[in-house]
């Protein structure tokens, strides 16, 4: 089991249940140090104070809040541990509310939470049943870095996770950044929700860090004094501009089916061409105009002198 990041339990109605915090992910990025070209030295970063122009060592760094240019108030540790946090040592459970009504955006780490002792495991058992049969989450409340936290319970894999969260004022608004109102053609659309059935997975657990492989082949050919390796010819970078729409859905579907070993033939769909309609007038005021102009006519050839016959 990895590192426990923190200690506490879970308060649960009257229910106390102890666990351990431990991460839920890894960092598997590929690191780098900075160094000195000439000779391969390390460089390291230095924490020097801007009055003196001394190096202060780790023991004699503190924190400051800043209210002016010129003016810092110190805050100590021991001050910020003595601040009353009810929920300190404790994941508090304020709420259980449906997943699906937890906007994804407001979730930023993710951590399981494992039982701390043996006289954890029946509590932690029926929370997680719980939470299962109810097909909810738990919305809690818990401290951690000095600070209150929001955070979200929910079952993985038999295990409960705790989910860090922020709080709604934390998040911007989208509405200054969505796109004004543009027209699109009913079959743009059609074929677009097409892409998105044809592209459709239930598993994603087979996506890999293709940059991350690629690095780790430089790092081991260059080990090995090889050449590193070269993108293959022909490559391109792709396009960013989209010339005709229609075009780029139909061959986004034909790729996406390709990619599937599924029938690749796209019957391409056009926009449809718009016939104008001509306008006609009601049945009952189109009659009526004829009888009048009938009556003009008529009234017309009577009023006309007529010719004699020579």
């Amino acid at each position: 089991m990895p590192r426990p990041l923190w200690t506490g339990a879970i308060s649960f109605g009257l229910v106390t249940i102890p666990i351990k915090v431990v991460s839920a992910t890894e960092d598997r990025s590929v690191r780098f140090h900075q160094v000195h070209l000439e000779d391969m030295g390390r460089v390291r970063t230095r924490k020097v104070c801007e009055l003196d122009g001394e190096v202060v060592p780790q023991e004699e760094i503190g924190r400051g809040y800043e209210l002016t240019r010129d003016e810092t108030v110190p805050v100590t540790d021991a001050e910020l541990d003595e601040m009353p946090l009810p929920t300190a040592k404790a994941i508090e459970i304020v709420a259980f509310v449906d997943a699906d009504s937890i906007d994804p955006i407001r979730i930023s780490d993710s951590y399981y939470l494992a039982i701390d002792g043996q006289v954890a495991a029946k509590p932690y058992t029926l929370l997680r049943m719980a939470l299962e049969r109810s097909d909810k989450v738990a919305v809690a409340k818990f401290a951690w870095h000095n600070r209150e936290r929001l955070g979200l319970l929910r079952v993985r894999e038999g295990a409960i996770v705790l989910h860090s969260m922020r709080w709604p004022d934390e998040i911007r608004s989208p509405e200054s950044l969505a796109p004004k109102v543009t027209g699109l053609d009913a079959d743009e659309i059609e074929r677009a929700v097409q892409l998105t059935d044809t592209m459709a997975l239930d598993d994603i657990s087979g996506f890999r860090d293709q940059y991350r492989d690629a690095l780790e082949e430089l790092i081991e050919a260059k080990v090995e004094g090889k050449e590193p390796p070269r993108p293959a010819e022909g490559e391109e970078p792709r396009a960013g501009k989209v010339v005709d729409l229609m075009a780029a859905l139909n061959a986004s579907v034909e790729a996406a089916r390709e990619s599937r070993g599924e029938e690749a033939t796209v019957h391409e769909m056009r926009p449809r061409r718009k016939t104008p309609v001509k306008k006609t007038a009601p049945a009952t005021k189109t009659a009526a105009k004829k009888t009048a102009t009938k009556r003009k006519t008529t009234a017309r050839k009577a009023a006309a002198p007529k010719r004699s016959a020579s």
